[in-house]
């Protein structure tokens, strides 16, 4: 490695690697960049580090404003509303000048009680017990990540994991919440979550294999020095496993998944030491969830599957119910609907609450089991209406099965998070608490609307677009595009009180809801995984063009944006499409996906194959696959400015990816466009951690954004 000047970036020598498969021979210059324990390594990822402050200090002086803007409009001391579970509130606290959140309870007045304690965030509330002080478990690290915090159902029992590096290796300990006393107990290396028994004596925690799935589930005797027992272990690489219990608290799950096909697994909560036992088989191709409900008097397993009815596959996922006693004597509940995608059914003692998709929009509906003789029907379900035309809303913390009112969680581009409390009853909503903006903020001074991209193939894209009023719709604007378009994720309009640094500044900002995602159901989602992969690409461009040609934008003013799979859009997006924009931003980006894919040895791999296809084994997935892939088809053409970030501890997306990128990219650009890495030294997949390194983080790339998009010019000088 050269470094030539603190103006230049930084050279990465070329060590080649050939790389065959299929008869095709890809020759990797950079594949030396992998090895983080390399000194050499490590030197080159702190000059690009030098060379992107040097590159970027003329935005220091916005960096800052931006950040004391953030922290001006945030209420630093500050309270969750609680919730109640068993003879406590539960609620999370933060205070001003502290990097982490508080979490603590207090006793409850009454059986009868179920007004929340009134907000104050300024003093604890009567009674208030911390159970845990993430800033004092934070304390001479670098990195903090609280995994698992859960207390058993009676009360007396907390279990909480931690990790100190970003790797998501989690370390779990007890803590006997009578005493105050942590147990010698503890367990290194969990997967982050952990599930008690009714009799608080037993956790079920889970352990991660050599590519860091987490493959196997094990029973801990709380206090008794005895080894845990293994009680599940998946040996198919393919299958992701996970553990929770129902909100009735009567059985624990375990819930075995790849990308296409899951299998649940229950036990009842008061026979920790029994043996589990299957719902229904994996068959491939089929996924399932289960929730138990009550109905009529009588127990049911509610399953939500995509299965085959009536000879066609539920796509969008239908539901069926089951007796406990009987899980395969099952009773559709709610049929396919092809425009509404179901996601899930959550049971209470007194309503079940359907979550599904809509036109890009996620929804609820909600049956009184109070109202209703004898089994629910589709028409027994209400929706829950909202007047904006863009919004998010869902269920918000209901840990209790026996609750009168079900709490909500609503937002929107212009409306900051709100909590609320529904009477299914009489329909009446409660305001618990609207997320503080301090300095005035008036959602009235913001725009929020909707429109649609047509696809090369005539396929409507839905975007969601926020600006500020007074920023003309017909005149173009400096403009962010952001998308993702992975693995059915939804990414929902929600309020930002960061992206106000934006707005404020006369920037657009745009939701491209792209293939690959969920927003419009699972058959979104299907025509952009594996071999129809190119269709995120290409929704992305052509939304990127539909923002130019109908005069919202110009390439002048228009960035991009994406992070982890959403950095593979970004990668691809600069290779078909660099002059449509000025600045492409790429966060923790997976963009050597071709060369992590081919290696099963690598984290995750095996499990993705069912998302991107499995080109290993499959000559026409290698070529698909090659042809998109971000870092082999870096070519002699003149690149945007680009800005990569990564972590040296990410296990999702090795910050291998974004170093060899940048290095190709900065080797083959046509253009004197800076390419850029920033490599946080001591993060994960998430990147720093702590609120004000959150802000500082984000200050940096909002300042790089609003000096791509033409929306802010260093003062002369600088």
């Amino acid at each position: 490695m050269v470094v030539s000047s603190d103006v230049t970036a930084p050279v990465a020598k070329k060590v080649p690697s050939d790389r065959t498969h299929h008869g095709d021979t890809f020759v990797d210059q950079y594949e030396w960049l992998r090895d983080k324990d390399d000194p050499e390594v490590i030197a080159y990822l702190e000059a690009q580090n030098e060379f992107t402050e040097n590159h970027t200090g003329q935005l220091d002086g916005l960096r800052k404003e931006i950040f004391g803007e953030i922290k001006s409009r945030t209420q630093e001391t500050d309270m969750s509303v609680p919730s109640r579970r068993g003879r406590y509130w539960y609620y999370g606290r933060t205070e001003a000048g502290k990097q982490y959140g508080i979490r603590c309870r207090c006793p409850i007045a009454g059986d009868d009680d179920w007004t929340p304690p009134v907000l104050d965030a300024g003093a604890a509330l009567p009674g208030e017990e911390i159970l845990l002080d993430a800033n004092v478990e934070a304390e001479g690290h670098d990195f903090f990540s609280l995994g698992a915090l859960t207390v058993s159902d009676d009360g007396d029992w907390l279990a909480y994991s931690t990790d100190v590096v970003g790797d998501e290796r989690y370390t779990l300990r007890f803590k006997n919440l009578r005493t105050g006393k942590l147990l010698d107990d503890e367990i290194r290396d969990t997967a982050g979550g952990a599930v008690w028994s009714a009799d608080a004596r037993h956790v079920f925690y889970q352990t991660v294999d050599d590519a860091w799935r987490p493959d196997t589930v094990w029973r801990h005797d709380i206090g008794a020095g005895a080894d845990d027992v293994s009680v599940f272990h998946e040996p198919d690489e393919k299958y992701w496993v996970g553990m929770g219990s129902t909100r009735s608290d009567k059985y624990l799950m375990i819930g075995v998944g790849s990308k296409i096909t899951s299998e649940v697994y229950v036990l009842p909560a008061d026979d920790p030491t029994g043996e589990f036992r299957s719902v229904a088989p994996r068959v491939e191709g089929v996924e399932y969830n289960v929730e138990h409900a009550v109905i009529g008097g009588d127990d049911y397993f509610v399953i939500v599957h995509n299965d085959i009815r009536d000879g066609a596959k539920a796509e969008n996922f239908a539901i069926d119910i089951a007796p406990v006693t009987d899980p395969s004597n099952r009773t559709e509940f709610l049929a396919h609907d092809p425009d509404r995608r179901i996601e899930d059914l959550d049971a209470f003692e007194d309503y079940l609450v359907l979550s599904y998709r809509r036109s890009a929009l996620p929804k609820i509906a909600i049956a009184d089991l109070r109202r209703i003789d004898g089994i629910p029907t589709a028409a027994d379900f209400g929706e829950v209406d909202f007047d904006q035309e863009l919004f998010s809303v869902g269920l918000g913390g209901n840990p209790e099965w026996s609750t009168p009112r079900l709490r909500l969680g609503y937002t929107s581009f212009v409306e900051p998070t709100e909590v609320l409390d529904l009477d299914v009853a009489t329909g009446e909503r409660t305001l618990l608490k609207r997320q503080p903006v301090l300095g005035g903020y008036d959602p009235a001074d913001y725009v929020q609307s909707r429109e649609w991209a047509t696809a090369a193939d005539g396929t409507e894209i839905p975007l969601s677009i926020v600006r500020r009023k007074g920023v003309d719709a017909n005149r173009p604007a400096p403009l962010l595009l952001y998308g993702y378009g992975s693995y059915e994720m939804s990414i929902d309009p929600s309020f930002s009180v960061s992206r106000l640094s934006m707005l404020d500044r006369g920037v657009v900002f745009v939701l491209a809801h792209i293939r690959g995602g969920g927003e419009m159901g699972r058959y979104w989602y299907d025509n952009g995984k594996t071999l129809t992969k190119k269709n995120t690409f290409t929704d992305f461009v052509d939304s990127a063009r539909y923002l130019v040609d109908t005069g919202w934008t110009t390439p002048n003013q228009m960035v991009a944006e994406g992070g982890s799979a959403g950095g593979l859009l970004m990668g691809a997006v600069a290779n078909l499409a660099p002059e449509l924009f000025n600045g492409i931003l790429a966060s923790v980006p997976f963009v050597d996906a071709l060369t992590s894919i081919l290696d099963p040895s690598l984290p995750l791999t095996v499990i993705e194959w069912d998302e991107w296809g499995d080109p290993l084994h499959d000559p026409d997935v290698y070529a698909y696959m090659r042809s998109y892939s971000p870092y082999e088809n870096v070519d002699a053409k003149p690149y945007p400015p680009i800005l990569a970030l990564t972590s040296l501890n990410d296990t999702r997306v090795l910050f291998t990816e974004a170093a060899k990128w940048v290095a190709s990219l900065q080797d083959k650009t046509t253009s004197d466009n800076a390419v850029l890495l920033k490599t946080e030294m001591s993060a994960g997949h998430g990147g720093v951690s702590g609120r004000y390194k959150q802000w500082e983080e984000v200050a940096f790339e909002l300042a790089w954004i609003l000096q791509q998009t033409g929306a802010y010019e260093p003062p002369s000088g600088d």
